[in-house]
């Protein structure tokens, strides 16, 4: 069964080993994975600053590319994957012949750890991992309702986890938040830092980059020494 990777914009440009692991990860559950080649941005930065015309065009070109294409449509971040299945139809809606596209593609569009878990029937290999963390991202958690399925997986993989206190709250990225009221973000942060040093964790795991690269600034700044990585990355690691 073929699935198509959405790999998002900031893992295409900056962080293209989680695109590598998560290609891993789906074709060790059989899938025959498919890269769009003429994918880019799916407007969801455009859509945030309030410049909604620009935010169509980029969707229409996102719809367009994904509409012709067959399976699910598997995202490595909850925050693009919200756009897609949440906002892109409602951008579109009034947008002759993107509505249905936009309600196609919006119900075959899944984030990475949900489709592991629900659909994919994955057979998590047990991993090498320093104690772990896990920081739970705004738009998955509340927009697409990921809760439970990083920390399973990362619990099926023999990961060694512990609770992060406030692991639910805001990172305070945010994307142009962060630019926005620089102040406010880096008080966020400040906060989710002191709670990740507290938790004595090696590592901390997301499933989007974004809040990831902001933690991991604020860590390298302080000169804390935890690794930072997306759950994609810690789930294809070696085998025992």
């Amino acid at each position: 069964m073929p699935v198509q990777l959405f790999v998002t914009c900031l893992v295409n440009s900056l962080y293209p080993d989680v695109g590598k692991a998560t290609v891993a990860l789906l074709e060790r559950a059989g899938f025959h994975v498919e890269f769009p080649m003429d994918q880019t941005c799916c407007g969801q930065p455009a859509y945030n600053g309030g410049y909604h015309n620009e935010a169509i065009d980029q969707a229409r070109q996102t719809l367009d590319v994904l509409d012709v294409t067959k399976g699910p449509i598997v995202v490595p971040s909850g925050s693009c994957a919200a756009m897609l299945i949440h906002h892109v139809p409602e951008l579109v809606a009034a947008e002759p012949g993107y509505a249905a596209k936009a309600t196609r593609v919006a119900a075959r569009t899944r984030e990475l750890t949900q489709f592991l878990v629900e659909e994919a029937g994955i057979d998590i290999r047990p991993v090498r991992c320093a104690l772990a963390t896990y920081h739970a991202s705004c738009h998955g958690l509340r927009w697409l309702g990921v809760v439970a399925e990083p920390k399973t997986l990362l619990d099926d993989a023999g990961v060694e986890r512990v609770e992060l206190d406030g692991e639910d709250e805001c990172c305070g990225f945010g994307g142009l938040f962060s630019i926005n009221v620089p102040e406010v973000s880096a008080a966020m942060m400040d906060t989710k830092l002191d709670r990740i040093e507290a938790s004595g964790a090696d590592i901390v795991t997301g499933v989007d980059v974004a809040c990831l690269m902001h933690i991991g600034g604020g860590l390298r700044r302080r000169g804390i020494p935890i690794a930072v990585k997306h759950i994609a990355e810690v789930l294809a690691g070696d085998p025992e």
